[in-house]
């Protein structure tokens, strides 16, 4: 195996880790501009892989039908993930897509991202490294069946897996039947995008098939022989820490095998789920509560004003302006307490022996789930393999999966698998939300209505800070938590003074990764407003952006979107046959994405009949991949918009099942959504999140042409 050397990729990665070890202990006096120039890099910047790229035989797999294996690190949870990702090596591998599979790599393979599945980068992220894999192995491959067919390599060509020279043939299974020791080449140049035959093309999923005919693939589905069940005991309230409880009657129930009671929880090993359940509702468990909250009490914490600010944006001096303006325009805008509510709830099949462990389980964080596995039943990681399956909905909520613990726990107490899930209402009351969130923002106009100074200020609760994803010594140089004001930044680089203010708070329920993080809740402040200044300057509110765009390669790709939903939705400010257009536009992770919505009012309620969205996400390895990953992020982004909202009654948050937690239906749907992609870059951007972000503010601008009314508080309702 010959000897690389170091990677630019890999130096990147090891030197921006370096990096925050300088930082931490940089000259205090420039805490400051230090913060905003790491928040700007974030706000601009993708999260680069990280995860073992130096051999490929731990990513692919010949099998004995010339067919080629991918074990995927990034999973799949419906994003169609695993076809983009089939479609890059296929091209590199020389094979057609009838011979592609995608599987999720397990742990034990040493295949892991060190990150996570999240962020909209599993593509992105992959978009070189995932090549430069295939290129190699396709290269391994074909030095072995030079030597077997005693030809030069050079002599060979490759198509759909076989190669040929001179008459003779052999598969790729076939040089690689037999090979224990693969001697790594140097990577070869990648082929142009132009010699590419799968990229970029509207290519059907790989799980169609899977999913059609519902083969298991899912959490739930997971099974193994001798399998027990288990359930634990959960709280209610906001801020339960758990004390002890009485067992007595849970023993003699029917089917019951144990009772397992630990330091944090209590839990029950039964014959089926039904009795593990039945058990687990007479036991009688304790519970330190220190508060009962309400609504009202996180509302008023999260106000702009209580808790620590960090300027996270700022250019000219738009404080001292906005201080000394007697015509500032102030407005608020205020989001809810948003649940996950995936179709699937979390849960875990577990089987601990005596020097292994297995866990059957969905989540978006392999590595960091394996290691705390191991730890809390006293294995090294390497005895714990994480066996991912697909999942059945994901969005942040499986960012931490502290459940396969529990599970773990359980299968070691009886020396046999079992399997252990979330009921509805558990997974309602103990998810991680996404928190609420309140917004101030100022501006000034000049002369001309152009805006000479803007400032938003967003107060939200934790996102990021406390998931086990981010190093802890990020959180005191950045202070401000990076997930919170995800798409709070002031996006118009054209505007002379303007600057963002995040307030942190910490909520007394647990908070984090949800779908776009803040991208969706800022953008309906930001837009909202940006719409109020466009009427209050009197100026179209297209034009009106447009005009505050910096001129750089950022600001061109924003213009480009906002000008293609304008032409291709007919964007008009007029009211016609009872139905009006709203604008939003917003820039996620360099994604740009800009949204039209025609709505109407019928019986007061508000009905969104069309939505026309153009997105820059860069080259899309399947255009059809992308466009329906902006149909439903557009729907997912209109329900949190307009329905989706947890409360806070007597310290305990509701509701706690479906029905009760309104969410969008087939009737609320748009009849039409149109999406044109741009793709103003040779390389794939993200795709997944950036779409949520304007659906909400542009559905509350079409209101307001409509009615006269602002709507500033999501959910969005007339009354």
């Amino acid at each position: 195996m010959s000897k690389k050397k170091i990677s630019r990729r890999k130096f990147l990665v090891r030197g921006g880790l370096g990096t925050i070890g300088v930082l931490a202990v940089g000259t205090y006096v420039f805490r400051n501009s230090i913060r905003r120039g790491i928040a700007g890099a974030i706000d601009t910047g993708e999260t680069p892989y990280v995860g073992d790229t130096s051999t490929p035989i731990i990513w692919f797999e010949v099998t004995s039908d010339n067919n080629m294996i991918l074990h995927s690190p990034k999973v799949e949870m419906g994003q169609g993930t695993f076809t983009g990702l089939a479609q890059m090596a296929a091209d590199e591998l020389e094979v057609s897509m009838e011979q592609m599979q995608v599987v999720h790599a397990n742990s034990a393979s040493g295949n892991m991202d060190g990150f996570a599945t999240g962020g909209s980068t599993s593509i992105s992220t992959l978009w070189v490294p995932l090549r430069e894999l295939a290129a190699t192995m396709r290269e391994m491959i074909k030095n072995e069946a030079a030597n077997k067919m005693g030809v030069a390599a050079e002599k060979l060509t490759i198509s759909n897996g076989v190669f040929s020279s001179d008459g003779k043939t052999m598969t790729y299974a076939e040089a690689a039947k037999d090979v224990s020791e693969w001697e790594v080449p140097d990577t070869p140049i990648l082929k142009d995008i132009k010699e590419y035959k799968f990229i970029g093309k509207p290519i059907p999923r790989v799980d169609l098939k899977d999913k059609v005919f519902g083969t298991p693939m899912y959490g739930m589905d997971a099974a193994m022989p001798d399998m027990l069940y288990g359930a634990v005991v959960r709280p209610t309230k906001i801020g339960a820490k758990f004390i002890d409880a009485d067992t007595s009657k849970a023993e003699s129930m029917p089917g019951v095998v144990k009772i397992v009671k630990e330091k944090d929880f209590v839990g029950v090993i039964a014959n089926s789920q039904t009795e593990a359940e039945n058990a687990k509702n007479v036991i009688d468990a304790q519970w330190d509560v220190e508060r009962t909250w309400q609504t009202s009490d996180i509302e008023a914490m999260i106000a702009v004003g209580k808790g620590e600010p960090f300027v996270i944006q700022k250019e000219g001096s738009a404080k001292n302006i906005l201080e000394d303006s007697e015509d500032a325009i102030v407005s608020e805008y205020k989001s809810p307490i948003g649940a996950h509510a995936q179709l699937e709830p979390n849960g875990a099949l577990a089987y601990v022996e005596a020097d292994k462990a297995t866990i059957m389980m969905s989540t978006q964080v392999v590595k960091i789930t394996r290691d705390e596995i191991a730890d809390r039943i006293g294995l090294d990681s390497d005895q714990v393999n994480i066996v991912p399956t697909f999942l059945g909905g994901g969005f942040g909520r499986r960012l931490h999966t502290p459940n396969g613990i529990q599970a773990a726990v359980l299968s070691k107490a009886v020396g046999k698998p079992v399997k252990c899930f979330f009921t509805r209402k558990e997974e309602f009351q103990n998810d991680t939300f996404r928190p609420p969130t309140h917004h101030v923002l100022k501006a000034t106009l000049d002369s001309e209505g152009m805006i000479e100074a803007i400032e938003h200020n967003v107060s939200s609760g934790d996102v990021a800070w406390g998931s086990p994803m981010l190093p802890g010594i990020l959180e005191p140089i950045l202070g401000a938590d990076l997930g919170a004001w995800r798409g709070g930044m002031i996006q118009y680089g054209g505007i002379p003074n303007y600057r963002t203010i995040s307030w942190r708070k910490k909520l007394p329920f647990a908070t984090s990764w949800w779908r776009s993080l803040g991208l969706l809740a800022n953008t309906f402040a930001v837009e909202s407003f940006m719409d109020e200044l466009a009427i209050g300057a009197k100026k179209n509110p297209v034009e009106f952006r447009l005009a505050q765009i910096q001129d750089d390669d950022r600001g061109f790709r924003l213009k480009e979107v906002i000008k293609a939903a304008a032409e291709k939705s007919g964007y008009t400010d007029e009211v016609v046959n009872g139905r009006v257009m709203g604008f939003a536009a917003s820039t996620d992770v360099n994604t740009p994405c800009a949204q039209v919505a025609e709505v109407s009012i019928e019986n007061n309620e508000i009905k969104v009949h069309k939505v026309t969205c153009a997105m820059d996400p860069g080259l899309a390895v399947n255009p059809d991949q992308v466009r329906a990953q902006c149909e439903g992020a557009i729907i997912m982004g209109m329900s949190a918009s307009m329905f989706e909202k947890m409360e806070v009654e007597d310290g305990e948050l509701t509701p706690t099942i479906y029905g009760p937690y309104q969410m969008a239906t087939m009737r609320n749907t748009p009849k039409e959504i149109d999406i044109v992609l741009l793709q103003n870059s040779d390389v794939p951007g993200a795709v997944g999140e950036p779409p949520l972000g304007p659906i909400g503010a542009a559905v509350a601008n079409a209101v307001f042409r409509l009615t006269g009314k602002r709507l500033r508080e999501m959910p969005l309702k007339l009354t």
